[in-house]
Protein backbone atom coordinates (compact mmCIF):
# COMPACT_ATOMS: atom_id res chain seq x y z
CA UNK A 1 0.00 0.00 0.00
CA UNK A 2 1.67 3.42 -0.95
CA UNK A 3 0.79 5.95 1.24
CA UNK A 4 -1.41 9.08 -0.90
CA UNK A 5 0.66 12.51 -0.98
CA UNK A 6 -1.91 13.89 -2.57
CA UNK A 7 -3.60 15.50 0.44
CA UNK A 8 -0.25 18.10 0.36
CA UNK A 9 -0.98 18.51 -3.40
CA UNK A 10 2.00 16.53 -4.11
CA UNK A 11 1.26 13.01 -6.77
CA UNK A 12 2.46 10.00 -5.52
CA UNK A 13 5.23 8.06 -6.96
CA UNK A 14 4.75 6.16 -10.09
CA UNK A 15 1.94 8.45 -11.04
CA UNK A 16 2.30 11.07 -14.40
CA UNK A 17 2.95 14.50 -13.08
CA UNK A 18 0.47 16.61 -13.90
CA UNK A 19 0.66 20.17 -16.22
CA UNK A 20 0.32 22.03 -13.09
CA UNK A 21 3.29 20.79 -11.51
CA UNK A 22 5.88 19.91 -14.91
CA UNK A 23 5.19 24.17 -15.88
CA UNK A 24 5.68 25.52 -12.59
CA UNK A 25 9.47 26.84 -12.40
CA UNK A 26 11.78 25.97 -10.12
CA UNK A 27 12.25 28.49 -7.32
CA UNK A 28 15.33 30.71 -7.57
CA UNK A 29 17.30 32.31 -4.59
CA UNK A 30 16.87 36.56 -4.60
CA UNK A 31 19.66 37.98 -6.09
CA UNK A 32 20.81 41.62 -5.40
CA UNK A 33 22.34 44.01 -7.12
CA UNK A 34 25.68 44.90 -6.89
CA UNK A 35 26.06 48.69 -5.63
CA UNK A 36 27.64 50.76 -7.97
CA UNK A 37 30.80 52.68 -6.74
CA UNK A 38 29.89 56.21 -6.17
CA UNK A 39 32.72 58.36 -7.97
CA UNK A 40 34.56 60.91 -5.81
CA UNK A 41 36.25 64.11 -6.60
CA UNK A 42 40.01 63.91 -6.60
CA UNK A 43 41.06 65.75 -3.78
CA UNK A 44 42.38 69.41 -4.52
CA UNK A 45 40.36 69.26 -8.32
CA UNK A 46 38.14 72.43 -7.46
CA UNK A 47 35.06 70.65 -7.34
CA UNK A 48 32.89 70.23 -4.47
CA UNK A 49 31.23 67.31 -3.23
CA UNK A 50 27.53 67.70 -2.96
CA UNK A 51 26.51 65.04 -0.21
CA UNK A 52 26.83 67.12 3.24
CA UNK A 53 29.38 65.52 5.83
CA UNK A 54 26.99 63.52 8.42
CA UNK A 55 27.75 65.00 12.18
CA UNK A 56 28.52 62.44 14.69
CA UNK A 57 26.53 63.47 17.81
CA UNK A 58 28.17 61.28 20.16
CA UNK A 59 31.47 63.28 19.77
CA UNK A 60 33.19 64.86 22.70
CA UNK A 61 32.52 68.16 21.74
CA UNK A 62 28.80 67.44 21.12
CA UNK A 63 28.51 66.77 24.97
CA UNK A 64 30.39 70.77 25.64
CA UNK A 65 28.36 73.40 26.61
CA UNK A 66 30.80 76.26 26.32
CA UNK A 67 31.38 77.32 22.15
CA UNK A 68 34.85 79.57 23.12
CA UNK A 69 36.72 81.00 25.29
CA UNK A 70 37.89 84.71 24.28
CA UNK A 71 38.28 88.09 25.72
CA UNK A 72 38.61 86.82 29.51
CA UNK A 73 34.93 85.41 29.15
CA UNK A 74 33.78 82.03 28.31
CA UNK A 75 31.05 81.62 25.28
CA UNK A 76 28.18 79.53 25.79
CA UNK A 77 26.79 76.95 23.22
CA UNK A 78 23.36 78.75 23.99
CA UNK A 79 24.75 82.69 23.12
CA UNK A 80 25.34 83.25 26.60
CA UNK A 81 28.51 84.53 28.84
CA UNK A 82 29.86 83.63 31.64
CA UNK A 83 33.06 85.77 33.76
CA UNK A 84 34.55 83.76 36.73
CA UNK A 85 36.30 85.15 39.72
CA UNK A 86 39.17 83.28 41.57
CA UNK A 87 39.20 84.09 45.73
CA UNK A 88 41.06 83.59 48.17
CA UNK A 89 39.85 81.94 51.64
CA UNK A 90 40.09 83.70 54.86
CA UNK A 91 40.11 81.68 57.84
CA UNK A 92 37.11 82.00 59.97
CA UNK A 93 37.51 79.82 63.15
CA UNK A 94 40.80 81.80 63.89
CA UNK A 95 37.99 85.25 64.38
CA UNK A 96 37.14 86.33 67.46
CA UNK A 97 33.03 86.62 67.90
CA UNK A 98 33.25 90.41 66.80
CA UNK A 99 35.21 89.73 63.85
CA UNK A 100 32.48 87.00 62.79
CA UNK A 101 29.61 89.12 63.44
CA UNK A 102 31.41 91.62 60.83
CA UNK A 103 32.35 89.52 58.11
CA UNK A 104 28.75 87.98 57.93
CA UNK A 105 27.05 91.18 57.96
CA UNK A 106 29.06 92.14 55.54
CA UNK A 107 28.45 88.87 53.59
CA UNK A 108 24.68 89.84 53.78
CA UNK A 109 24.95 92.98 52.56
CA UNK A 110 27.03 91.56 49.60
CA UNK A 111 24.36 89.09 48.97
CA UNK A 112 21.69 91.97 48.86
CA UNK A 113 23.29 94.20 46.56
CA UNK A 114 23.41 92.29 43.84
CA UNK A 115 20.76 92.67 41.06
CA UNK A 116 22.02 89.77 38.88
CA UNK A 117 22.51 85.91 39.53
CA UNK A 118 25.80 84.71 40.52
CA UNK A 119 27.48 80.78 41.41
CA UNK A 120 29.88 80.63 44.34
CA UNK A 121 31.79 77.06 43.31
CA UNK A 122 34.26 75.52 45.79
CA UNK A 123 36.79 72.84 43.84
CA UNK A 124 38.57 70.31 46.23
CA UNK A 125 41.68 68.83 44.32
CA UNK A 126 44.51 66.53 44.92
CA UNK A 127 48.07 68.54 44.88
CA UNK A 128 51.29 66.75 43.46
CA UNK A 129 53.83 67.08 45.98
CA UNK A 130 56.03 66.06 43.51
CA UNK A 131 57.58 69.53 42.06
CA UNK A 132 58.43 70.37 45.64
CA UNK A 133 60.14 67.55 46.42
CA UNK A 134 62.51 68.23 43.80
CA UNK A 135 62.58 71.44 44.58
CA UNK A 136 63.91 70.01 48.36
CA UNK A 137 66.53 67.40 46.67
CA UNK A 138 68.07 70.68 44.50
CA UNK A 139 68.47 72.14 47.76
CA UNK A 140 69.96 68.94 49.31
CA UNK A 141 72.28 68.41 46.60
CA UNK A 142 74.14 72.35 47.06
CA UNK A 143 74.46 71.89 50.57
CA UNK A 144 77.24 71.65 52.11
CA UNK A 145 76.82 71.40 55.80
CA UNK A 146 76.57 67.72 56.94
CA UNK A 147 74.13 68.09 59.56
CA UNK A 148 71.47 70.00 57.54
CA UNK A 149 71.89 67.50 55.15
CA UNK A 150 70.67 64.64 57.43
CA UNK A 151 68.20 66.83 58.66
CA UNK A 152 66.66 67.67 55.28
CA UNK A 153 67.01 64.02 53.87
CA UNK A 154 64.76 62.96 56.73
CA UNK A 155 61.99 65.64 55.98
CA UNK A 156 62.36 64.86 52.42
CA UNK A 157 61.34 61.09 53.29
CA UNK A 158 58.83 62.28 55.89
CA UNK A 159 57.28 64.30 53.03
CA UNK A 160 57.23 61.75 50.54
CA UNK A 161 56.00 59.17 53.12
CA UNK A 162 53.02 61.85 53.65
CA UNK A 163 51.90 61.92 50.37
CA UNK A 164 51.65 58.53 49.86
CA UNK A 165 50.11 57.70 52.73
CA UNK A 166 47.21 60.70 52.87
CA UNK A 167 45.72 62.72 50.37
CA UNK A 168 46.94 66.51 50.60
CA UNK A 169 43.83 68.27 49.29
CA UNK A 170 43.40 71.66 48.12
CA UNK A 171 40.59 74.17 48.24
CA UNK A 172 39.32 76.55 45.49
CA UNK A 173 36.70 79.26 45.11
CA UNK A 174 35.53 80.74 42.62
CA UNK A 175 32.28 83.08 41.59
CA UNK A 176 30.64 82.55 37.74
CA UNK A 177 29.33 85.56 36.92
CA UNK A 178 26.66 84.81 33.86
CA UNK A 179 25.12 87.20 31.39
CA UNK A 180 21.75 86.36 29.59
CA UNK A 181 21.28 88.57 26.19
CA UNK A 182 17.48 87.88 26.53
CA UNK A 183 17.32 88.48 29.77
CA UNK A 184 18.30 86.93 33.20
CA UNK A 185 14.79 86.78 34.30
CA UNK A 186 13.37 84.98 31.61
CA UNK A 187 16.57 82.62 32.31
CA UNK A 188 15.80 82.14 36.11
CA UNK A 189 12.17 81.23 35.22
CA UNK A 190 13.34 78.40 32.74
CA UNK A 191 15.95 77.54 35.58
CA UNK A 192 12.95 77.01 38.40
CA UNK A 193 11.46 74.34 36.34
CA UNK A 194 11.50 70.73 38.09
CA UNK A 195 14.06 67.73 36.79
CA UNK A 196 11.93 65.83 34.74
CA UNK A 197 10.71 69.12 33.08
CA UNK A 198 14.70 69.58 32.34
CA UNK A 199 15.07 66.05 31.70
CA UNK A 200 12.47 65.54 29.24
CA UNK A 201 11.98 69.01 27.48
CA UNK A 202 13.44 70.01 24.52
CA UNK A 203 17.59 71.12 23.58
CA UNK A 204 18.06 74.60 24.21
CA UNK A 205 19.06 75.22 20.44
CA UNK A 206 22.66 76.38 19.57
CA UNK A 207 23.82 79.53 18.84
CA UNK A 208 26.96 79.34 15.95
CA UNK A 209 27.19 83.47 15.53
CA UNK A 210 26.61 85.88 17.80
CA UNK A 211 26.72 89.86 16.21
CA UNK A 212 29.10 92.60 17.69
CA UNK A 213 26.78 94.63 19.46
CA UNK A 214 25.53 92.00 21.58
CA UNK A 215 29.43 91.29 22.06
CA UNK A 216 30.07 94.30 23.03
CA UNK A 217 27.28 94.30 25.59
CA UNK A 218 28.24 91.51 26.93
CA UNK A 219 31.56 92.40 27.49
CA UNK A 220 30.64 95.61 28.81
CA UNK A 221 27.99 94.21 31.44
CA UNK A 222 30.04 91.43 32.92
CA UNK A 223 32.70 93.89 33.55
CA UNK A 224 30.26 96.00 35.36
CA UNK A 225 29.44 92.84 37.16
CA UNK A 226 32.88 91.71 37.70
CA UNK A 227 34.08 95.13 39.66
CA UNK A 228 30.57 94.92 41.80
CA UNK A 229 31.33 91.47 43.24
CA UNK A 230 34.93 92.51 43.30
CA UNK A 231 33.94 95.38 45.36
CA UNK A 232 31.74 93.77 47.73
CA UNK A 233 34.16 90.72 48.16
CA UNK A 234 36.74 93.30 49.71
CA UNK A 235 34.48 94.64 52.16
CA UNK A 236 34.04 91.43 53.93
CA UNK A 237 37.73 90.86 53.00
CA UNK A 238 38.43 88.04 50.79
CA UNK A 239 40.82 88.94 48.13
CA UNK A 240 39.65 88.39 44.51
CA UNK A 241 41.27 88.19 40.67
CA UNK A 242 38.78 87.74 37.50
CA UNK A 243 40.23 84.87 35.36
CA UNK A 244 42.23 86.22 32.05
CA UNK A 245 41.60 83.80 28.90
CA UNK A 246 44.67 81.20 29.26
CA UNK A 247 43.24 80.78 33.09
CA UNK A 248 39.76 79.84 32.14
CA UNK A 249 41.30 77.64 30.05
CA UNK A 250 43.22 75.81 32.36
CA UNK A 251 40.49 75.65 35.11
CA UNK A 252 38.36 73.60 31.71
CA UNK A 253 41.40 71.82 30.96
CA UNK A 254 41.37 70.83 34.74
CA UNK A 255 37.78 70.37 35.61
CA UNK A 256 37.25 67.69 31.95
CA UNK A 257 40.73 65.83 32.32
CA UNK A 258 41.00 65.87 36.26
CA UNK A 259 43.33 62.54 36.46
CA UNK A 260 45.59 64.00 33.33
CA UNK A 261 46.22 67.10 34.97
CA UNK A 262 47.93 66.69 37.59
CA UNK A 263 51.07 64.57 35.40
CA UNK A 264 50.24 65.88 32.14
CA UNK A 265 49.57 69.73 33.06
CA UNK A 266 48.51 72.13 30.10
CA UNK A 267 51.59 73.46 28.23
CA UNK A 268 51.91 76.83 27.19
CA UNK A 269 51.55 77.24 23.10
CA UNK A 270 53.91 79.99 23.22
CA UNK A 271 56.82 77.92 24.05
CA UNK A 272 55.90 75.50 21.62
CA UNK A 273 58.55 74.72 19.13
CA UNK A 274 56.15 72.57 16.73
CA UNK A 275 54.25 74.03 13.66
CA UNK A 276 50.34 74.37 15.02
CA UNK A 277 47.23 75.83 13.15
CA UNK A 278 45.99 78.75 14.66
CA UNK A 279 42.46 79.96 13.83
CA UNK A 280 42.12 82.62 11.84
CA UNK A 281 40.63 86.14 13.83
CA UNK A 282 37.07 87.30 13.05
CA UNK A 283 37.36 90.11 10.56
CA UNK A 284 35.50 93.42 12.31
CA UNK A 285 32.42 93.24 10.20
CA UNK A 286 31.24 89.81 10.83
CA UNK A 287 30.25 88.20 14.19
CA UNK A 288 32.00 86.29 16.98
CA UNK A 289 31.59 82.68 16.17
Amino acid sequence: MQPNNQQNGQPAPGQPVPQAFASAPAPQPPQTQAPQPTMQPPVGSGQQSTQPTPKNQNSTQSTLQLSEVRDNLVVMSEGSFRAVVACQSINFDLMSDREREGVEFSYQNFLNSLNFPIQILVRSQRIDIGPYINKLLDIRRSQDNMLLGVLMDDYINFIDILSQEANIMEKSFYIVIPYYPQGDASTLVDQSKGFFGKLFGKPKATVTRIDNMTYQKAKDELKNRVESVRSGLFQIGVQSQQLDTKSLGELYYNYYNPDTAVNQPLANFEDVTATYIQKAPVPPAGGVA
